[in-house]
């Protein structure tokens, strides 16, 4: 079996969701999904396609560092290059699972559980009463998650500008004042009191404070005994976020920006966070991401996935969490949008009662309804030409 196309679609979503087909002389095809590379990673998928056709599909991780190390001075380490690779790799799992007749969890290695947990990203934001958060967390517990996740920054959901005109804050400065700490802290409050304590509450801050900032917030929200918070302060400097760790007993969570396993090994070795997550439709893509969850493991550090993804890149990601000892849970971003269903084929939700049940369909186990995904069409791109 040898490829013989490598093909791009893009449609609207969280940003951009990109589509790659990859089709062999054996009538065989693979989808993968990857997220945050933009029209970028297109230019370099097509970039890309000649170099591997005509070689062997099952052969995913050398043909991965093949194109990875070729090009490492064209960002081989992180960023567009990465996803645009990630996009490739998952349709390759896809495309030998379905060859070969088995799940993708199969050929990484077999299941430690038969179902993966799944949290909702909720939209509950500033100025918001407990009537209208309560309403918020229990259409969520309704559905059957027994987690969420809600964002606690000022630009969580576009309201930066009027509630810093309010407060008269600086939009650069990472310096939360009395007034927005004070907001934080209400509303995860709120949300808790709202949830109960059967179901985990998670909170993100963007990377929009600074290190006392973040210690103050952190060390208040210690009786609440939240799920985590994240990226508290930026992720780019790895000695803050473990003074931020190392001044709290409330979980702290980074690394949906980072890519590879050498994006992880610093935060790792340095134990400068209690919880990582990659975005595996974006840094690295199956293979990679199960080796940062087992490099993760050596420190005891669990494994939640940030996932903006449709079911297709969700499904993908399930099955890395079905093959590592230290999962956690895994991020549900598509809580509010009406194509989650309607952009597969199979027409059913993969999650159920807040899980993902994974099953023995070969390959990711959904395939992508062109003529539903093509309504969506990212403005600018053409549909897998």
């Amino acid at each position: 079996m040898k490829i013989t196309s490598i093909k791009t679609a893009a449609t609207r979503g969280h940003g951009m969701h990109l589509w790659v087909k990859v089709e062999t002389d054996a009538g065989v095809t693979g989808i993968g999904e990857c997220v945050h590379g933009g029209k970028q990673a297109i230019a370099i998928i097509q970039y890309l396609a000649p170099k591997l056709i005509g070689r062997d599909p099952f052969a995913i991780d050398a043909l991965f560092e093949d194109l990875r190390r070729s090009h490492v001075f064209d960002g081989g380490f992180a960023g567009a290059l990465i996803t645009a690779l990630t996009g490739i790799e998952i349709a390759l799992w896809d495309l030998k699972g379905k060859a070969l007749g088995v799940p993708v969890y199969e050929l990484l290695g077999g299941k430690f559980r038969d179902k993966i947990r799944v949290y909702a990203d909720c939209q509950v934001s500033p100025g918001m009463n407990f009537a209208e958060i309560k309403e918020v967390v229990d259409d969520v517990v309704q559905k059957g998650f027994t987690a969420l996740k809600i964002d606690l920054d000022l630009g969580a959901y576009g309201h930066f500008s009027d509630e810093v005109a309010h407060i008269q804050k600086d939009r650069f400065n990472y310096t939360a004042g009395q007034y927005e700490h004070e907001r934080m802290v209400e509303l995860i409050d709120m949300v808790t009191s709202a949830a109960g304590k059967g179901i985990d509450v998670a909170a993100d801050v963007h990377t929009r404070l600074d290190v006392p900032s973040a210690i103050r917030l952190a060390k208040d929200l210690e009786k609440y005994h939240l799920l985590w918070l994240e990226e508290p302060v930026p992720a780019e400097n790895i000695k803050a976020l473990r003074e931020v760790k190392a001044h709290t007993s409330t979980p702290i969570c980074s690394g949906e920006n980072l890519y590879l396993r050498h994006g992880f090994r610093d935060l790792l070795e340095q134990q400068a966070v209690d919880i990582i997550m990659p975005d595996i439709p974006k840094c690295g893509g199956l293979s990679e991401c199960r080796k940062i969850a087992n490099m993760a493991e050596l420190y005891y550090i669990p494994f939640a996935p940030h996932n903006v993804s449709s079911p297709i890149g969700t499904l993908a990601s399930a099955h890395v969490c079905a093959t590592v000892p230290n999962f956690l849970v895994l991020e549900f971003h598509w809580l509010h949008r009406d194509y989650w269903t309607t952009i597969i084929q199979e027409k059913t939700d993969i999650i159920k009662d807040g899980y993902i049940h994974l099953d023995d369909r070969p390959g990711i186990g959904v395939e992508l309804d062109e003529e539903i995904g093509q309504r969506y069409q990212f403005e600018g791109t053409t549909w897998f030409e």
